[in-house]
């Protein structure tokens, strides 16, 4: 860790970094804000961003659980922001995670500074309904839905003249995705032009909202989506999404993983599927051509439909899943798509000359816009076919409940190159932080150099936190390790064992669905002859009712996978034992990571120590993160995978961790 800065300042600094400095001193304007307490962590974290918006360049900031970053950056981004009439974009991991920063630190910002500035929640437009669009549905619902749909048409409706902010998350019970579609807001079909006046389209007035408010909070899969290509984002003068603004990326450590999914071809066969049965459908003979009374058109769809899901069979035909739910392209030509390639293309014409002959706006934009997506789904599947990008993977992965429909995937192996290009231009300001940015080095170089950030300024912040007294880590020697006969009989016997010496109250995270059923089943009984209720990824119940259950019911056990080893929130007694049943490396199945793997080792270097490893070593560190939130949390961290003793890099892992007791068994 680098060493902490005093609220004295010091040599060169600017003025407002100064003035941030003072803000957070132990006598400044936070010290008189109720439950406030100096931590010297924060106020430098706060001053290091300062620094960077008052001179320029771009940092990555590390901050330990319990720096209290939020403010850290967005009281330093407000200030700027107001005073220089920068816009601030603070961009996030998740929903959930926006509307905490909106509804609840950045009230708390506004509160506390002696300034006034707007702040603005932007979610994708797909999550607004469009009051035009509605209220169209509505008119045309017999031409549109079945009688079943146009009850959930109503029921949406009504919801519609109650709701504050038109979103999906203003739903206690989520509407028909098949009727959202048809109402929710889109980039061209929910324009000013058509729906500026429209009082009921909240996207629209979200959007006058947003180009005058100082700050604006929205997610990094939407920030990908906004941002366009390469070229486009280069184009820009000045700023990364609206001119001369500034980004902090908070959940920094997630950025890698969003924009592969956002930079590259996803071409999805229930999408394709979707936008022709918007057209027409043939089970409910319902859609926009029924509506225009155009016959012709609906049997030319009815006939469409069948093709593409030839074409999509085909595909799956030659692939093997045996990895997984993926399956690796090499080379072009996977399957043949000139039938269906040739009927999307008259469709899109036959839709494009349409759009010319009507007079009507509103149906000209939905016939456009349905031109569009078909013509944007055959071109996908023409580049994905030809496997033409070197420098990308191209995979198909199996999705849906019962895995029966495919989509085709392709994304750069190597991000950095493009990130750098969009995020770290010499005309930008980008931030980014995180809880988990280091993998042993203070240079956060593993990290800076995944997103392209070689050049900014790199900064680690320990936590406030006392480990040595708040947490003490527990090794299992005499685990076998997971390849071995034995090892499921011991996992069942470590995580039985440790869970009765926290009382339940535990987190169990496991890196397999299947490993973690199978200890679920076999611990059933144990739990309850103790009466502690025992909650189980994937088996019904939501993540965030998990999680809510847990923190009310002080005798229960969690099991989860992937996303209860991040992002989950349980200060407390409620949560006093985390449970990591084996060290989290990626399987190599997964092509993006097999091609990863491939390039380094194409360069002469070691895949596992430049990549297995610290990808594990930064999950790992974020499972853990999970225990101590509060200074006043206490509780026990448990590795039961022996590996990490008896592995020469077992060494690497417990560096990264917090220094506390440890105690071998």
């Amino acid at each position: 860790m680098i060493s902490l800065h005093t609220d004295e300042g010091r040599a060169g600094e600017g003025v407002f970094e100064r003035e941030v400095r003072e803000i957070f001193s132990p006598s400044g304007l936070l010290a008189a804000a109720s439950n406030y307490e100096y931590r010297a962590e924060q106020q430098q974290m706060a001053t290091e961003v300062a620094r960077v918006l008052e001179q320029g360049g771009h940092l990555v900031v590390e901050a330990g659980t319990g720096v209290g970053k939020s403010l850290a950056y967005l009281i330093p981004a407000a200030l700027h922001a107001a005073a220089t009439k920068r816009k601030a974009v603070i961009s996030t991991h998740t929903i959930a995670l926006q509307e905490q920063l909106i509804y609840k630190d950045i009230p708390l910002v506004q509160k506390l500074l002696p300034i006034e500035f707007e702040a603005a929640l932007l979610k994708g437009r797909h999550n607004y309904v469009c009051g035009t669009r509605l209220d169209r549905a509505m008119t045309q619902s017999g031409d549109l839905f079945s009688p079943e749909q146009r009850k959930e048409l109503e029921r949406i409706h009504e919801w519609s003249l109650t709701t504050k902010d038109g979103s999906l998350s203003d739903f206690i019970e989520q509407p028909d995705p098949a009727i959202w579609e048809e109402i929710r807001s889109e980039q061209h079909l929910c324009s000013a032009k058509i729906c500026g006046r429209n009082p009921r389209c909240f996207y629209q007035a979200l959007r006058r909202r947003i180009l005058s408010a100082d700050m604006v909070v929205l997610n990094h899969a939407l920030l990908f989506t906004l941002l366009g290509g390469v070229d486009e984002g280069e184009d820009r003068a000045s700023g990364i999404l609206f001119s001369n603004d500034f980004v902090i990326f908070d959940e920094a450590h997630t950025l890698e993983d969003v924009a592969s999914r956002h930079i590259g071809i996803e071409i999805s066969q229930l999408g394709l599927k979707r936008s022709l049965q918007r057209l027409y459908n043939p089970r409910t003979r319902k859609g926009l051509f029924q509506a225009m009374k155009d016959g012709s058109a609906c049997s030319v769809v009815a006939e469409l439909l069948p093709k593409s899901d030839a074409f999509f069979e085909s595909v799956s035909e030659h692939c093997e899943f045996r990895k997984g739910r993926e399956f690796r392209v090499r080379e072009p030509g996977l399957a043949d798509a000139s039938e269906l390639s040739d009927g999307l293309v008259r469709m899109s014409e036959y839709l494009k000359v349409q759009a010319g002959k009507t007079e009507d706006d509103v149906r000209k934009s939905e016939l456009q816009d349905a031109a569009r997506k078909i013509r944007e789904a055959r071109q996908g599947i023409v580049d994905f076919l030809e496997v033409g990008h070197e420098d990308y993977v191209y995979w198909v992965e199996q999705s849906g409940r019962r895995e029966t429909y495919c989509n085709l995937r392709a994304a750069p192996v190597d991000l950095a190159d493009t990130l750098r290009r969009l995020l770290f231009r010499d005309n930008a300001c980008t931030i980014m932080t995180s809880a988990t940015l280091s993998v042993g080095a203070g240079n956060l170089g593993y990290f800076r150099n995944r997103v392209g950030a070689q050049d900014a300024h790199a900064v680690q912040i320990g936590s406030p936190f006392d480990y040595q007294k708040q947490m003490s880590l527990h090794l299992v020697k005499q685990m076998p390790e997971p390849k071995d006969p034995g090892y499921h009989k011991a996992l069942e016997k470590w995580i039985a064992h440790f869970a009765d010496q926290s009382k339940a109250r535990a987190f169990v995270l496991f890196t397999s669905y299947q490993t973690m059923r199978h200890a679920a089943e076999a611990l059933e009984g144990h739990f309850a002859d103790k009466g502690w209720t025992l909650l189980v990824q994937g088996t019904g119940m939501p993540a965030v009712r998990m999680v809510k259950e847990f923190r009310e019911n002080p005798h229960s056990v969690l099991f989860g996978v992937d996303s209860f080893w991040a992002g989950v929130d349980v200060p407390g007694e409620a949560l006093s034992n985390v449970i990591i049943t084996r060290l989290p490396f990626a399987t190599p199945d997964h092509p993006l990571t097999e091609a990863r793997l491939e390039v380094i080792e194409s360069q002469g270097g070691r895949a596992f120590e430049q990549y297995s490893l610290p990808e594990a070593i930064l999950k790992l560190r974020q499972g853990v993160g999970r225990l101590i939130r509060t200074k006043s949390d206490t509780g026990m961290i448990v590795i039961l995978d022996s590996r990490i003793l008896s592995k020469p890099y077992g060494r690497s892992f417990l560096r990264a961790l917090p220094e506390c007791p440890t105690h071998i068994h």
